[in-house]
């Protein structure tokens, strides 16, 4: 186990930039928000007032349903968006649509690949 004492110290000495890029790389990587407590607190307070008529679905699979007219661009962003994947692996994906680019993505996450595959020319369901 880490030493929380050094760990502290470690984080004191974070500029507010360098506070704030940790923020969102942890938020990134654990799949969760800083505002977290707030809404769980509101959403307590709503469910207690009525109970929800359907849970909230919190993953994705992120599904690449055509790559469009403008494949190389797709390749790029598929290989941004999964990281790891080498450029035959990416093709190779790309030209297999429809297919599951990520699965079980949380759904910031998830949006943010749609976005990105959109933006380069592909059509991109969220299931």
């Amino acid at each position: 186990m880490a030493d929380i004492t050094s760990i502290v110290d470690e984080l004191s000495k974070l500029t507010v930039l360098e506070a704030a890029d940790l923020v969102k790389n942890l938020e990134e990587k654990w799949g969760v928000t800083a505002a977290a407590p707030a809404a769980v607190a509101v959403a307590g307070a709503a469910a207690g007032a009525a109970a929800p008529a359907e849970e909230a679905k919190d993953s994705f699979d992120v599904i690449l349903a055509d790559f469009g007219g403008n494949k190389i661009a797709v390749i790029k962003a598929v290989r941004e968006v999964k990281s790891g994947l080498g450029l035959a692996e990416a093709k190779a994906l790309v030209e297999g649509a429809p297919k599951a680019v990520l699965e079980g993505a949380p759904k910031a996450e998830a949006e943010e690949a749609k976005k990105k595959l959109e933006a380069a020319g592909a059509k991109v369901e969220l299931k």
